[in-house]
C-alpha cells in the first residue's frame, strides 16, 4: 500500500509538472509561429531563464483569482463539474507504463500506479466518464449559452469516442493484449535483420492517423473547439471563474498529455528506445552495451518523455495552424470519414492477420 501511494504521488506530480510546462511550450510555440518572443517575464532572484518560471507564476495567479459563484446556478452540479473533468482526465495517466517493471529481491514492481491486465479498457472507460464534467458544467450553470456548449461537447465527444475506440481495434489485432506493458513488449520486436522495430506506427499507420485526429477532437481544442468557442461568447464553463475555471483549463492540458502518452504507448514503442532489451542495448551492426536494471529503467523513462514531448509539440502545432471546423463539418468528419476508415482498417488488418497465421 505504501509503495502504491509513493508511486501515485511521484507519477501524478510528474504529470502536473509536465502539464505546467506544456502550457509554456504552447505559449512559446505560438509566439514562434507569430514571430513573437512569448512569455518570459516571471523571474526568481533576478533570473528569468527565458520564461522557465512562468508556468508556476501562472499557477499561483490562478489560485488567487476571485472565485465567484453566481446565485442562480445549480450548486451541487456546478461544483462537481470541474472536479470530475480534472479527475477523469488525470487518473488514466496512472495506468500508463512510463518504464518496465523493476525486479527487487525476486519480486516484480510495476512502475505504473494501476498495473492492470485490462489497462486499455480502464483508460477508455475513464475517458468516457469525462463527458459528465462538461455536461454538468453546462447544465449546472443554468446559462443557455453554457448549456449549448455542454450539448455540443456531448455530441462531439460521444461521436469521436466511437472512432477512437475503433482505431485501436486494429492495434489490438496486431498486439493481442489489453495490458499496456504487453503491448509495449510486443513492439520491441525487429525485422529486416534486426534494424526495423515493429512499432504500431509502422504496422498500423492508418490507425495512428485516425487515433490522433479522434484524440484531438476528444480533447476539444482547435480545430475541434466548438464546445468552447473562445472567440465566441459560448462555452460550458462560461459561468466559472477562479480555480474552478482553472480546473477546466488544466483538464484540457492533462488531456493533451494523456493523448500524447497513449500515442507513444500504442504507436511509438512506448518507453523502449530502439535496440534496448532486458539486459541493455544490442545493436544490429554488432556489439552490445550491457546495463544494470536501474539504468535501463532510467533510460526508458527518459525515452518515454522524449517521445511524449515530440507528440505534444505536434499537437500544439496543429492547434495553432488550422482554423475551427463548422459543427456540421465536425460531425461529417467523425461519422462519414473516421469511422468508415477505422472499420476498413479493421477488415484489412484482420484479413492480413488471418493469412499470416
Amino acid at each position: 500500500m505504501v509503495w502504491v501511494i509513493i508511486k501515485a504521488v511521484v507519477i501524478f506530480t510528474w504529470a502536473l509538472i509536465t502539464v505546467l510546462y506544456i502550457t509554456l511550450l504552447e505559449r512559446k510555440e505560438s509566439a514562434l509561429i507569430q514571430d513573437r518572443i512569448g512569455a518570459n517575464r516571471a523571474e526568481v532572484l533576478g533570473l528569468r531563464l527565458n520564461g522557465l518560471f512562468q508556468p508556476f507564476a501562472d499557477a499561483l495567479k490562478m489560485f488567487f483569482k476571485e472565485d465567484y459563484i453566481p446565485p442562480f446556478v445549480d450548486r451541487p452540479f456546478y461544483l462537481a463539474a470541474p472536479i470530475l473533468s480534472l479527475v477523469f482526465a488525470l487518473v488514466p495517466i496512472g495506468a500508463i507504463p512510463l518504464a518496465d517493471k523493476l525486479s527487487i529481491d525476486g519480486r516484480e514492481f510495476s512502475i505504473s500506479v494501476i498495473g492492470s491486465n485490462v489497462g486499455l479498457v480502464l483508460i477508455l472507460s475513464l475517458l468516457s466518464l469525462g463527458i459528465y464534467g462538461v455536461v454538468l458544467g453546462g447544465y449546472g450553470s443554468r446559462n443557455k449559452y453554457g448549456l449549448v456548449g455542454g450539448m455540443r461537447a456531448t455530441a462531439q465527444v460521444i461521436s469521436y469516442e466511437v472512432a477512437l475506440g475503433l482505431s485501436l481495434v486494429g492495434v489490438l489485432l496486431v498486439y493481442p493484449s489489453l495490458n499496456l506493458n504487453e503491448i509495449v513488449y510486443m513492439q520491441n520486436r525487429y525485422v529486416l535483420g534486426g534494424w526495423v522495430p515493429l512499432w504500431g506506427i509502422i504496422l498500423q499507420p492508418l490507425a495512428a492517423i485516425l487515433f490522433l485526429i479522434a484524440g484531438m477532437a476528444e480533447n476539444k481544442r482547435v480545430p475541434f473547439d466548438l464546445p468552447e468557442g473562445e472567440s465566441e461568447i459560448i462555452g460550458y464553463f462560461l459561468e466559472y471563474s477562479g480555480m474552478k475555471f482553472g480546473m477546466f483549463f488544466v483538464a484540457d492540458f492533462v488531456e493533451v498529455l494523456l493523448l500524447a502518452a497513449l500515442f507513444t504507448t500504442f504507436f511509438l514503442g512506448g518507453y523502449n528506445p530502439p535496440y534496448l532489451f532486458q539486459d541493455g542495448f544490442h545493436f544490429p551492426w554488432g556489439g552490445a552495451l550491457l546495463l544494470s536494471p536501474v539504468w535501463i529503467r532510467v533510460i526508458q523513462f527518459i525515452t518515454f518523455n522524449i517521445k511524449l514531448w515530440i507528440v505534444v509539440w505536434f499537437l500544439l502545432l496543429v492547434r495553432w495552424t488550422y482554423p475551427r471546423y463548422r459543427f456540421d463539418q465536425l460531425m461529417d468528419l467523425g461519422w462519414k470519414n473516421l469511422i468508415p476508415l477505422s472499420i476498413l482498417n479493421i477488415i484489412i488488418t484482420a484479413g492480413i492477420m488471418a493469412v499470416i497465421k
